[in-house]
């Protein structure tokens, strides 16, 4: 029975919004008017849904979300409830209606027919390549609560490390944007009131002081042009990575940066390990595994050695080995999986892998972060005591001509 999100009005004049199931609108009507409702609006679910999914703008759902309605399927199926019914609990739980009119889609899907993994194939943007193979994985198996049960673990897992990282850089940011903001400040407003008073004195001023004010008529005068060649500069490089070789070069070139490089393949290759790792664990076909992980990868330049691995896979070679040949992977990993494939215990070192690759990571940003901060203070306190001495020696200069 499909699904109807219904907007009506109570005797009272209040107006109720919510989802229903019904053969058609025009059953969805009488059920309302059966209520005592008057029926404003009326619409499938199952067809708004697809089309706010397909739209560019339209609401996602969020990574927590996600893992909340997974966990709450696992112990609604761990508890032997049909998957419609499953379903239908979700809905009613929801807070957030997009969340609800989502799930209300897919439980229509279901009751239609499709299988799980089929309805949830038709929001690719809200439910990823790894999700719908591990809810296939769980089907065909007939062990769908348990694999939703790690699939929760998975998501909340890779949402706690992205948060974490999230996090260390905000503090950085936010003091980077203060000190900008501070000094733009400076320059444009508070320097030329102070250096106007030297103007009338007509005496010969520092050359800290000429270069001051040189730089703040810069900015009082050219800096909206610079601030348009920056956003133009951004969007031009943003336009450029939708070029795929140009994305392909830039995406190699950041991992060979000192730090950031380090950073973003120890991201990208703990999410690789965990999807690989919790897909082989439930029963999915290493090739069809190593296809879903590399969709994982942010990273081009990863994603193109994982797809030439896959072809090695195919022909018969190791996993570790192929994954070696394209040496952008830490060793760790590689010594990892081939440990795993020599004693028969693959998902255990890939889960393991996994673990210890996103602890490096977040250490490793945990480091920077603790560098960044002290050198942003250090750095806005320079450029500060610069315009300050600045603005003092000319002053200094007239006390002792005066005296």
């Amino acid at each position: 029975m499909p699904a109807f999100r219904f907007e009506a009005a109570d005797p009272a004049g209040q107006i109720s919004q919510g989802v229903l199931d019904a053969d058609s609108a025009r059953h969805a009507r009488t059920l309302l008017r059966a209520r005592g409702l008057t029926p404003l609006s009326v619409a499938s679910v199952q067809e708004s849904s697809a089309a706010r999914s397909s739209a560019l703008l339209a609401p996602r759902l969020k990574a927590a979300e996600l893992a909340l309605v997974t966990r709450q399927l696992a112990s609604l199926l761990a508890a032997r409830l049909p998957i419609e019914q499953a379903l239908g609990a979700v809905v009613e739980q929801a807070e957030r209606s997009s969340v609800r009119d989502r799930f209300a889609a897919v439980r229509s899907e279901v009751i239609a027919g499709q299988t799980l993994t089929q309805a949830l194939a038709r929001y690719p943007r809200d439910f990823p390549d790894v999700y719908r193979a591990l809810v296939a994985a769980g089907e065909q198996s007939g062990d769908l609560a348990s694999v939703m049960l790690r699939l929760a673990d998975y998501v909340e897992s890779r949402t706690a490390l992205q948060q974490r990282i999230v996090l260390a850089f905000t503090y950085p940011a936010i003091v980077t944007v203060v000190a900008t903001l501070v000094i733009i400040a400076l320059l444009t407003y508070v320097v030329p009131q102070v250096v106007s008073v030297f103007a009338q004195t007509r005496q010969e001023l520092p050359w800290l002081t000429v270069g001051l004010i040189a730089v703040s008529d810069f900015a009082r005068n050219w800096g909206w042009l610079v601030l348009i060649a920056g956003l133009a500069a951004f969007v031009a490089w943003r336009f450029a990575l939708r070029s795929p070789s140009f994305r392909l070069a830039w995406h190699a070139r950041l991992l060979r940066m000192p730090v950031l490089g380090r950073l973003v393949l120890g991201l990208n290759t703990a999410r690789f390990a965990s999807t690989l790792g919790i897909l082989t664990r439930s029963g999915v076909p290493l090739i069809r595994a190593l296809e879903a992980g590399a969709r994982t990868l942010g990273n081009d330049a990863l994603r193109d050695t994982v797809d030439e691995a896959i072809e090695r896979v195919r022909e018969g070679a190791p996993l570790a080995r192929s994954l070696a040949a394209g040496k952008r992977f830490a060793p760790v990993m590689i010594h990892m999986i081939a440990s795993g494939e020599a004693t028969g215990e693959l998902p255990e070192m890939l889960e393991r892998t996994a673990e210890q690759l996103s602890q490096e990571t977040e250490r490793r940003t945990l480091a920077l972060t603790s560098l960044l901060e002290p050198l942003l203070i250090l750095l806005m306190g320079a450029v500060v005591l610069v315009i300050v001495l600045a603005v003092l020696l000319p002053i200094i200069e007239i006390n002792q001509l005066v005296r």
